[in-house]
């Protein structure tokens, strides 16, 4: 890459806001720590206090990471992402796909989990404070497909989000640019 084409993309590579930084971490957080709750369940004999409380925290974190989800969405659209692309061309179009993606993942993932619950009659609980009441009460097959695409949904957030993190990781290292450190919160 050109001195000429970093210092485009540094010009362009200005930081995030703060709560946007706060709120794709929280993301980040939130995803990961749901993916091993739920992995973490897979080792855990069923009827066991354990597994029981594996499933109280993860659907506690999912209905956090739906809250999550609404207010990213919420607070981009209100600020219209005032932050300039830091990438031109096809890495732009490649990087508009897959967090659009990701947010088309998310939502379905965490409108699977709602399904899941409701299905049984019962609303997702979060931490014991408050329940979201069921919108609708399926049968118990549709629970069963609801499982499935949560699961593999699960699988492909997980592969599109490490896709983004080696990408972040390659601007920063390889690239030299400065695309990462727009998401890194700021320093001193």
């Amino acid at each position: 890459m050109s001195n000429f084409n970093i210092a485009a993309a540094d010009k362009r590579a200005a930081r995030y806001d703060h709560f946007t930084i706060a709120l794709h971490w929280l993301t980040a957080f939130l995803v990961l720590t749901l993916f091993a709750l739920a992995e973490a369940r897979g080792f855990v004999a069923r009827g066991t206090p354990l597994r029981g409380d594996l499933i109280f925290v993860h659907i506690s974190l999912g209905v956090l990471l739906a809250a999550v989800l609404i207010l990213r969405i919420v607070w981009r659209v209100a600020t219209r992402q005032r932050t300039a692309p830091a990438v031109s061309g096809l890495q732009h179009v490649v990087a508009t796909l897959t967090h659009l993606a990701l947010y088309a993942l998310m939502i379905s993932q965490v409108s699977y989990g709602f399904l899941m619950i409701w299905v049984s009659g019962n609303g997702p609980s979060f931490f014991g404070l408050f329940s979201v009441p069921p919108l609708l009460v399926l049968d118990q097959p549709t629970r069963h497909l609801m499982s499935e695409l949560h699961d593999y949904t699960a699988w492909a957030i997980i592969a599109i989000a490490g896709t983004h993190a080696a990408a972040a990781l390659m601007h920063h290292y390889v690239l030299r640019d400065r695309v990462l450190v727009r998401m890194i919160p700021a320093r001193g």
